[in-house]
């Protein structure tokens, strides 16, 4: 084709970095990931902004730090009038296609209580349409699917507890109910797949999402055990919890609020034993491997189809996973494995720079400008990220930051939360921010409790050094510079307009660099 500009965002669920590019990628199986790899550029230190789905989402297609669409929590609005992907995706001609969720609690200021989405915080982001929704508690279409296939189940939790394929008791790591052919990653490609061939002939914008590796871990066969739990490497922790729970106040609920029994589904007492963790982590990987097949299938059609090189093709994760490090499951944590996700851009005509690998700090915040910068639409004031089209050039612009920033919150305002309870805080204080440099993270939080400092030429997260004396200097000026990006990224929706006798005047805050 030529001249057609096509962009298919993918982001996978739940995934961490090391297990694409990293000590845990050695030993998983990823061949689609790792050619795409080779004929794309891939971005080292890329972190999430904020945790959790929602919030990650939220940042993800705004292009805003969570501090400013305030959407900090599952279940927690997003205002309804906050430019997003798809929005400004329109405005420059395309319909923005979603082939899963968005994981969107839409603002109850333009709909009636009764409205259906005021009852789930799992509706699409405004300006998409949905083309296959795929939502992790609902999935209406993957579950009639299954029953049309022939499965049974009595509720839709039922779906993810293993069967045993003798007939005994299963064990977390036998198969799931369905086979790879009906899996919910299976269903969404093939969805995918069966919809775009007739797009073929216009610019087409498509946001494809998987849930895997996402929790309840369960995996068709042979995806359930085909690695080994004896053979890849055990978790980075301490040898004990209450090594890591003497390191700061947070992380005693951290550890407490989430056990190995919620990352399955039917084994409420499961034994916290390394052997239950290997299997975990070797069903998260399996359901990874379940993934990159996948996305296989989406780049040969993208090559069959003579649209691989019209397509900016991006691949992503929302945030990562602990797995186990640090003694701690889930994402709700500081730890740099909650927030570091992989993240490979294939820009067209940038061949030259296939295989390269970007070492500048990126953020989940820039993925939208880029897509937009790449289109040759304005990035919106309100957007904090920045494109990465420079970047993907292999040209570093000298204002480019040196650092990541992220935020967590950790209140919940219908029932405090385990943190909350435990550290005395509440919705308005319950919260933290990281900045990581090349050499630091710096944590601090709203509440009065003490910062978290860790020095990766050190012994990094294994030692909080915040209350040693020969890195006060350095705190200071961590803290500093923390205190000077919040100031320098505070809302920029309308501050760079001016109402003047002649009428308004806006200034843009992000020039095109494409």
């Amino acid at each position: 084709m030529g001249n057609a500009k096509n962009v298919l965002f993918v982001v996978i669920d739940q995934l961490r970095a090391d297990c694409v590019f990293g000590d845990l990628a050695n030993h998983l199986d990823i061949p689609n990931l790792r050619a795409l790899m080779a004929d794309a550029v891939t971005f080292q230190r890329h972190f999430s902004v904020v945790n959790p789905c929602g919030p990650s989402r939220a940042s993800l297609l705004t292009g805003q730090y969570a501090m400013n669409h305030r959407s900090v929590r599952n279940g927690t609005p997003l205002r309804h009038d906050v430019p997003n992907v798809a929005t400004e995706m329109r405005k420059a001609g395309y319909t923005p296609m979603l082939f899963g969720y968005t994981d969107t609690s839409q603002d109850p200021r333009i709909f009636p209580p009764n409205d259906p989405a005021m009852r789930s915080y799992e509706y699409p982001m405004n300006g998409f349409q949905e083309v296959v929704e795929m939502r992790f508690e609902m999935s209406y279409p993957w579950r009639s699917y299954l029953i049309e296939k022939g499965y049974t189940f009595e509720t839709y939790q039922d779906v993810y507890i293993p069967v045993s394929p003798t007939g005994s008791a299963p064990k977390i790591n036998d198969p799931a109910l369905y086979s790879k052919e009906d899996s919910d990653t299976a269903f969404l490609t093939d969805r995918f797949l069966a919809t775009m061939p007739a797009y073929r002939d216009q610019d087409w914008f498509a946001h494809l999402t998987y849930i895997r590796p996402h929790p309840p871990l369960v995996a068709p066969a042979p995806y359930n055990d085909m690695y080994d739990p004896a053979q890849i490497p055990l978790p980075i922790r301490h040898p004990d919890p209450q090594t890591e729970i003497a390191a700061h106040p947070f992380f005693g609920p951290t550890l407490a609020q989430k056990k190995l029994s919620g990352n399955v589904v039917g084994f409420p007492d499961l034994a916290d034993t390394d052997e239950t963790i290997q299997t975990l982590r070797s069903i998260y990987f399996g359901l990874i491997t379940e993934v990159d097949a996948h996305i296989g299938r989406v780049v040969k059609f993208l090559k069959d189809s003579g649209q691989y090189d019209d397509t900016l093709l991006i691949v992503t994760a929302d945030h990562g996973e602990m797995l186990g490090d640090r003694h701690s499951w889930s994402k709700f944590t500081a730890h740099d494995a909650a927030f570091h996700t992989p993240l490979i851009i294939r820009q067209p005509g940038n061949q030259d720079r296939a295989g390269t690998v970007v070492t500048e700090p990126v953020e989940t915040i820039d993925i939208t400008p880029t897509i937009l910068d790449w289109v040759g639409q304005d990035v919106p004031n309100a957007m904090d990220g920045r494109s990465l089209l420079p970047l993907l050039r292999g040209e570093v612009p000298t204002d480019w930051r040196r650092y990541s920033f992220s935020e967590l919150d950790f209140s919940e305002p219908e029932a405090p939360t385990l943190w909350e309870r435990t550290l005395g805080t509440d919705p308005s204080d319950s919260s933290l921010s990281i900045l990581r440099e090349a050499r630091f993270t710096l944590v601090e939080f709203a509440a009065d409790l003490p910062p978290i400092l860790y020095d990766h030429e050190g012994r990094g997260e294994a030692e909080n050094v915040a209350d040693h004396p020969g890195y006060a200097a350095d705190l200071y000026r961590l803290t500093r510079l923390m205190l000077r990006h919040r100031m320098k990224h505070m809302d920029q929706t309308l501050s760079l307009s001016t109402i003047t006798p002649d009428g308004p005047r806006h200034r843009q805050r992000h020039k095109r660099t494409g």
